[in-house]
């Protein structure tokens, strides 16, 4: 009997297990001398040293491959020991084959090293479908429809999940679905801006909410503005989508005109209704606006209500402390606080300053036409008319020289 165990236990200790191969023999060379034991050994005793060592063979196997998995991905997917340590839990590496031909497919289609090691990190599971049958027919679809390479790099590197999504039962439809109200072009900056269209079935929400702006009148390139560059509010479930509309038309908005698609966006979603409501908050606590101020203001420019508070300080501070406009003109031109700061608002404000200072002009004139004409018309207009006069003007508009240095 003693001879039959020790058979048994000698191939259980070959397999790299000393520690419980040494407990087996240890156990054997006692059973010895208590032949009660040996005689009587339950199956149960074996069963559990058989699940002991198949548990302690089981996790050595899946630490090497954790081990591997985490080497490959830093090795050659370019992932910091951090984020491949992160990455690993979501994928698991048999070997390199198949991740290697992942690898190469995307290299194939134009993705660079940094692109890659972004699609790697954000979809590890990518290294694991099959480059021929999954990856390879949305690669060629994406690449059919007027998709440059360095387009389709750009938008599978953000949005790199639309590899693992069905082609024939969300991305053919999805695309068909926005080239019936936009241009090719159209859909690939929806592409490159955002992929929300094509994880979403479309006849859910996106139909209906098309299909109520049109019962109310909505002309075909307002909706194709919504749908071009206002995507994810199509989104939106069908009965908040209709509360949001109501809320717009009760404003006074035409649906006739692009405000309306404006206004939308601004007032649909909870997230866009908080910032809408902070704006408000913000506009009447700081700046004095009242009720009728804001409603006039959303409806001139939908788009000074979805600017950040910093943004919305900064530009208010700017007219109304530093250039002495009161508020309520900023709320009659709305437009105005949403140019850039630096590159707009700033050097051609300067240069009025000056200009006034210098009672080389009057105050007859509006904020708007300082800052609404393009920047040759501005230029004949305030710089190169009194550029012999006033050399510094070209100082003061690059921002070269502070008004109060003039």
């Amino acid at each position: 009997m003693t001879s039959r165990i020790r058979n048994m236990v000698v191939p259980l200790y070959s397999l790299n297990t000393p520690r419980l191969g040494y407990s087996i023999i240890s156990c054997t060379i006692a059973s010895t001398a208590n032949r009660f034991l040996v005689g009587d050994l339950k199956p149960s005793h074996i069963s559990l040293q058989n699940h002991l060592l198949h548990r302690s063979i089981t996790s050595k196997i899946s630490a090497d491959r954790h081990n591997f998995t985490v080497a490959y991905l830093i090795n050659s997917c370019g992932l910091s020991p951090e984020g491949a340590i992160l990455s690993s839990k979501w994928v698991e590496l048999q070997s390199s084959q198949g991740a290697d031909s992942v690898l190469a497919l995307l290299r194939k289609h134009g993705l660079s090293e940094t692109q890659i090691s972004k699609v790697v990190r954000s979809r590890p599971t990518i290294l694991v479908a099959d480059p021929e049958k999954i990856l390879s027919p949305k690669l060629e679809f994406f690449s059919s429809v007027v998709v440059s390479r360095e387009d389709l790099a750009r938008i599978l590197c953000f949005n790199p999940h639309l590899l693992l999504r069905s082609l024939e039962n969300q991305i053919i439809p999805a695309y068909n679905f926005l080239r019936s109200h936009i241009s090719e072009e159209n859909v690939v900056s929806v592409l490159k801006r955002s992929s929300w269209i094509f994880r979403e079935n479309r006849r859910k929400n996106v139909v209906p909410n098309i299909e109520l702006l049109r019962e109310l009148g909505m002309p075909k390139s307002c909706i194709g503005l919504l749908v071009a560059h206002n995507t994810e509010v199509l989104i939106h479930k069908h009965e908040r989508f209709a509360a949001a509309v109501e809320e717009v038309k009760a404003m006074g908005f035409d649906v006739n005109k692009s405000t309306f698609v404006l206004a939308l966006r601004a007032l649909c979603g909870e997230s866009n209704k908080s910032i809408w409501n902070r704006s408000r908050e913000i506009y009447k606590r700081s700046w004095g606006w009242s009720d009728n101020d804001l409603v006039s203001a959303f409806r001139k420019n939908p788009q000074c209500m979805t600017m950040s508070e910093k943004k919305i300080m900064e530009v208010m501070d700017f007219f109304v402390n530093k250039m002495g406009y009161s508020s309520g003109v900023i709320a009659t031109y709305p437009l105005v606080l949403c140019f850039s700061l630096e590159k707009r608002i700033i050097p051609r404000c300067s240069v009025v300053k000056v200009l006034l200072l210098k009672g080389l002009i009057d105050e007859d004139f509006s904020l708007c036409s300082v800052l609404l004409p393009q920047p040759h018309k501005f230029l004949e207009r305030f710089v190169t008319r009194y550029i012999n006069q006033l050399p510094m003007l070209w100082d003061v508009y690059h921002l070269k020289l502070d008004v109060k240095d003039v």
